[in-house]
């Protein structure tokens, strides 16, 4: 991000202090909402540009703040349409954010910490260690990039680049809720992006106490990383489990979809031969999902350097799919996408230096029984 010594950044900043700014500037607050529809919805970053804006704002907006965009390190894209961004993050570090275009939306994929402390067994992620979070603005950064960048389309909702804004990039987004939340409200807000809740989605490892707090606060799509139907081997490949483990996850979770109607609670699992994927597995999963507002995505595991895990065979996965439907379970099995430029799920590493390791399990797994 550029930064400024003796600027406030304004990108990313909620409303109210936007309008806490500008009244300290001897200003009208209605004037934060004209900026945040220059910044977020005409893409205007240069105050001078902001024409209903007076010349003495501008100034004055000049003198003491600034747009903070990202820095772009590196830009890939794959042959089926993704694109991988590789954006700064200060100190020779960087993180990763995909965006994935299919008929009717295009999804973007963002990071909330510059790596991960989890140490989910099966992510790139976790094993490049951590670092710290990112702020509101390095979040929002990646989506005013996306939409800035990519031809923009018209939908129902917006005419933007983006429909879709998942944080299932690097880092547990939970574990930064302080600057999550912030970015969660401008996605959503009339006056950025305008994004609905359903087309916002938090992914998690299973923070019990601030899934409690996101659905009072936010209450945006939430997605689960559950990756096992017992304790015993979560515990192994899902070390925040040790925490929170599953009957608690699972309660917080229902608990979260009351506070909305007709909202489902999406559990990822990641399919690991000969791990997680067997018919007891898919079995216990039933048992534990049996009558609750309950979606299962299946993700084929993406292999990266290092690791000591392999995919489920395709006829394991459909299997699999098959006996979760066969009990009622919603069911479906991600489209594996970007992998030939690892940005496929659970690929995203960046560049994390200076690590501080927090690790809450160890790694190593023995192939466990049902």
């Amino acid at each position: 991000m550029s930064t400024s010594a003796d600027k406030v950044n304004l990108l990313g900043m909620p409303q109210g202090e936007l309008e806490s700014l500008f009244a300290g500037l001897g200003e009208k607050p209605f004037h934060a909402r004209q900026l945040m529809r220059w910044l977020y919805q005409r893409g205007v970053s240069e105050f001078d540009e902001m024409s209903d804006l007076s010349k003495s704002l501008r100034q004055k907006l000049n003198d003491t703040a600034y747009i903070g965009l990202p820095i772009v390190l590196s830009q890939h894209d794959s042959a089926d349409g993704t694109i991988k961004w590789l954006f700064e993050s200060g100190s020779g570090q960087a993180v990763e954010a995909v965006f994935i275009p299919e008929d009717g939306r295009g999804t973007l994929c963002i990071s909330s910490q510059v790596g991960c402390a989890l140490d989910c067994a099966f992510c790139a992620t976790g094993a490049q260690g951590f670092n710290r979070n990112l702020t509101a603005a390095e979040i929002i950064g990646q989506v005013w990039h996306a939409n800035q960048t990519l031809p923009r389309r018209a939908n129902e909702d917006a005419d933007y680049a983006v429909t879709n804004v998942v944080f299932m990039g690097m880092g547990e987004p939970l574990a930064n809720y302080r600057n999550v939340v912030p970015a969660l409200d401008l996605l959503i807000s009339d006056l950025a992006f305008g994004l609905s809740r359903r087309r916002v989605t938090v992914s998690t490892s299973g923070l019990v106490p601030n899934m409690d707090r996101l659905g009072d606060d936010c209450n945006v799509s939430l997605a689960v990383s559950l990756h096992a139907p017992n304790n015993e081997l979560r515990n192994n490949l899902v070390p925040i489990n040790k925490m929170h483990p599953i009957d608690d996850l699972l309660e917080a979770c229902w608990r979260y979809a009351k506070k909305r109607a007709n909202r489902f609670i999406t559990f990822e699992y990641v399919m690991l031969d000969g791990v997680n994927d067997s018919i007891e597995h898919a079995e216990q999963l039933c048992k534990l999902l049996d009558g609750k507002p309950a979606k299962i995505n299946l993700i084929p595991f993406n292999p990266f350097a290092g690791n000591e895990f392999s995919r489920s065979p395709a006829e394991t996965i459909r299997r699999f799919q098959n006996h979760l439907r066969t009990a009622g379970i919603v069911a479906t099995t991600r489209k594996t996408r970007g992998d030939d430029i690892d940005a496929a799920c659970g690929q995203l590493a960046g560049k994390v230096s200076d690590r501080v390791r927090v690790r809450l399990g160890d790694k190593k797994i023995r192939v466990a029984t049902a």
